[in-house]
């Protein structure tokens, strides 16, 4: 094997990278090592382009058990299935870092696939993303990178992150770790876990979860993840100047001077006359689009025709769809920077109309919420279960019992089209664990309220950010149900228009993006919180990446608006209900000695099992003799009257037993 090792210390741990021929048939490949986690990235263009109408790459991140060193699977197939959502949310950070640096005008196919060859302290996401990153910069595949990743974690030791602050009420903190591993991240004490990459100064893209920290705090992070990144970036390009193949020069099909002049021409004669108006008085996203199928209709006659044979060519049908819609970005990005002017008429501040109901819809569901912002609809039901309802984890990252779930569906009908129903894809998941982990910082500790809760959230009408729709909306339902959540949560996105580069950029934060703002923008940035702080925080970008002066205005934009949201829900339900729904469950929770569980259980789980078919309730109990009950209709009443019972009769056999071997 020919082989070739570069390594790069980050904060007192290596990272290193190593070329061989393991992968050759690949563009390109690598295996990229921290501690004892290892990545396998490779990178494969096709020879030929694809007939589409996009950019066709794809990004797969495989778990392998014989990583975790299990054998894993289910009883039954020993086999890796399908991705866990784990590996489905590291697939997504790694996308959504390298498809911005790509031509998107590129039509063979593209892809990257990372392998998880090994996993023990540290998360292979990030070194997902580097590896990738080094296949695509030594492949001869065109890109615009390199592009780093890291992670920055902070201890809950200190209320505030800022060090060297002007602020006098800020508290320093020493114990911001970079690239923590899982115990650190697992143990509770984070109150701020975030993954930032990008290249060259600005960042493009961003994952947070935190405790309800502020702005300030969040951007004394990103500096200071910044900073990392730009190391992995001269550790990145040295390897690719030193070993880097000659990128292949791709032909961009494009249409003759001819056809790209007549399509100008029908355009300015036919279409622009309505262009403006329609764009920027219409209700918004319907009217771009059926003024587009005008459009292409027009279009369509016109070199349909016999006598348009000539000149006609395979490629006028996409020339004339990117016409257009480069006719729409330019147009939404001129007026929104130099006219502060927006497709439906808003500030570049304001938020659409809201509208908050909690409950409402069923006694038979728990507790649900309903949430507008403009046209983005999200119902959110809310349904409580016992211990034994968690799900289990068995994966090679996590494992154990998830007692808070949160579930997000789009049906096809919320964006006014038709598809296939049920199902699962990527966006899904990801915009469900999105809003799972925005409202994770609010939800009551298993000892506080033993419940599995699980909200669904289903998008209804989709006009901009249904993720963050979705937050609000499971607020609502959770104090619908009656969880004592610390504090509501809202969520809302911002968007960035730009101009220009360098010196000579010109950009605006826009508040509360809706559809052709978020097709066209060069920014999804979505920030979910409370009143305190940032729960949850997600960027994707269009472009090479974004300073973080501007990052710093959006997250200023996004508090104030986020406080306003808040305003509307808790006008709605200030507070969480006093009793939870008569249709849930109850849940009674009491301790017996650990050396009686035995009693409880009885051979076999005879015993138990009694009770339960008796009582009609489910009991779990751990191993530190912590019993939980549940049922309705009083049966976990009747159930932990029977296990008392049990318990004192023991007890009084005991003492008997007792007083019989040791008389007074």
């Amino acid at each position: 094997m020919n082989k070739k090792t570069y390594s790069i210390e980050i904060a007192g741990t290596i990272l290193s990278a190593e070329f061989n021929d393991l992968a050759d048939q690949a563009n390109g490949s690598v295996t990229v090592r921290m501690g004892n986690t290892a990545v396998l990235a490779t990178a494969v263009m096709s020879k030929k382009s694809k007939d589409s109408d996009f950019f066709p790459l794809t990004v797969d991140y495989e778990e392998k058990f014989y990583a975790a060193g299990q054998i894993l699977g289910s009883q039954f197939t020993r086999r890796e299935g399908k991705p866990s959502d784990e590996a489905i949310l590291s697939g997504r950070i790694i996308d959504r870092t390298i498809r911005p640096l790509f031509n998107q005008n590129i039509r063979h196919e593209i892809q990257v696939v990372i392998m998880v060859l090994s996993i023990d302290q540290y998360d292979p996401d990030v070194l997902g993303v580097i590896a990738a990153s080094l296949a695509l910069g030594t492949s001869d595949i065109p890109w615009n990178g390199p592009a780093s990743a890291v992670r920055i974690g902070v201890l809950s030791n200190k209320k505030n992150v800022v060090e060297n602050s002007a602020d006098n009420e800020s508290e320093k903190v020493e114990t911001i770790l970079i690239n923590p591993d899982y115990i650190s991240r697992n143990g509770g004490s984070l109150i701020t876990d975030m993954i930032c990459c990008g290249k060259d100064g600005k960042i493009n893209m961003i994952e947070i979860g935190a405790g309800e920290i502020s702005n300030l705090d969040v951007m004394n992070i990103l500096e200071k993840g910044s900073e990392e990144l730009e190391k992995i970036q001269e550790f990145q390009k040295k390897i690719i100047a030193e070993i880097g193949k000659k990128k292949k020069e791709i032909e961009i099909p494009e249409a003759s001077n001819e056809v790209k002049s007549k399509i100008v021409e029908i355009f300015n004669e036919i279409i622009l006359p309505k262009f403006e108006a329609t764009i920027f008085f219409g209700p918004g996203k319907k009217d771009i689009d059926t003024l587009k199928d005008e459009w292409m209709k027009t279009i369509s006659d016109f070199f349909e025709k016999k006598e348009n044979q000539e000149i006609n060519t395979k490629n006028w049908k996409h020339e004339a769809d990117n016409y257009y819609e480069n006719r729409v970005n330019d147009l939404i990005h001129t007026e929104a920077v130099n006219n502060d002017r927006r497709p439906d008429g808003r500030s570049m501040d304001a938020v659409r109309p809201l509208f908050a109901q909690a409950g409402g819809i069923s006694p038979i569901i728990h507790g649900s919420g309903i949430f507008y912002r403009g046209g983005t609809h999200v119902l959110s039901a809310l349904t409580l279960g016992g211990p034994k309802d968690a799900q289990t984890l068995d994966g090679i990252e996590v494992k154990g019992n998830k007692h808070f779930l949160h579930h997000y569906n789009f049906p096809p009908f919320s964006g006014g089209e038709t598809g296939r129903m049920g199902g699962l894809n990527r966006r899904m998941v990801g915009h469900g664990y999105l809003a799972e982990k925005a409202l994770l910082a609010v939800i009551p500790q298993k000892e506080v309220f033993p419940y599995t809760i699980r909200i669904v959230s289903e998008s209804m009408a989709s006009n901009g950010s249904t993720s963050m729709a979705s937050v609000c909306a499971s607020s609502l339902a959770l104090m619908d149900a009656g969880v004592p959540i610390s504090a509501p949560v809202a969520g809302i996105a911002s968007g960035l228009m730009m101009i220009g580069e360098g010196t000579d950029l010109k950009y605006k934060v826009l508040t509360d993006i809706q559809g052709p703002e978020d097709h066209h923008g060069d920014m999804d940035f979505k920030v979910a919180g409370t009143r305190k702080g940032i729960t949850a925080v997600q960027m994707d970008v269009k472009v090479d990446g974004i300073p973080l002066n501007i990052l710093k205005e959006a997250f200023e934009k996004a508090e104030t608006a986020r406080l306003h949201i808040l305003d509307v829900i808790e006008k709605e339900i200030e507070k969480p209900r006093a009793e939870i729904s008569a249709n849930a469950p109850r849940i009674i929770t009491f301790k017996i000695n650990t050396d009686t569980i035995g009693l409880v259980i009885g051979s076999g789980g005879k015993t138990i099992k009694e009770i339960k078919e008796k009582t009609g309730a489910e009991i779990t109990i751990e191993d530190d003799g912590t019993v939980y009950v549940t049922g309705k209709n009083g049966s976990a009443e009747k159930a932990k009257a029977v296990i008392e019972s049990i318990l004192t009769s023991a007890s009084e056999r005991q003492n008997s037993q007792n007083q019989r071997r040791f008389p007074r």
